[in-house]
């Protein structure tokens, strides 16, 4: 994720630059704004384009972080609030309940990754007629398969 720099480089962003920067897709951006995860973009008085100033830049930015990790809007709303009230118990438990889901994520794609390699191996096995390296790998995908349920 690229880093704003100082403010005098996103007085006045496009909402492509924008895009650029955090990469949040202009869409995405809209839909922040309309649902109030960002405040009003201002807008240019000629052209009528949103114009992002440093601070909304600033909050485009986290939000574009939470997002990469997998955080819901509800949550993203969550630390919003707690941030603006500063509330470390409330912040540490919204993280943490994320990291947690995070953590769950990486197991269940950890079982689905047994379960590729070794219907990997049983091909291979298949493959080069190895009836008993066939056999253990049945033997240990049927545990697998279990677990994905």
């Amino acid at each position: 994720m690229a880093t704003t720099g100082n403010a005098e480089d996103t007085a006045h962003l496009t909402i492509q630059e924008v895009s650029r920067l955090s990469g949040l897709s202009e869409p995405t951006l809209r839909y922040y704004e309309k649902i109030g995860l960002i405040d009003a973009v201002d807008r240019d008085a000629t052209s009528g384009h949103r114009r992002y100033g440093p601070a909304v830049v600033e909050k485009v930015e986290a939000l574009a972080c939470l997002r990469s990790s997998g955080m819901s809007v509800k949550d993203m709303r969550a630390y919003l609030r707690h941030l603006d009230t500063r509330d470390a118990s409330q912040l540490h438990e919204l993280f943490q309940r994320n990291a947690e889901r995070v953590a769950g994520e990486i197991e269940r794609l950890r079982v689905r990754l047994r379960y590729l390699r070794l219907k990997a191996d049983m091909w291979a096995a298949r493959d080069r007629d190895d009836a008993s390296a066939e056999h253990r790998a049945i033997t240990e995908i049927m545990p697998v398969i279990l677990e994905m349920r």
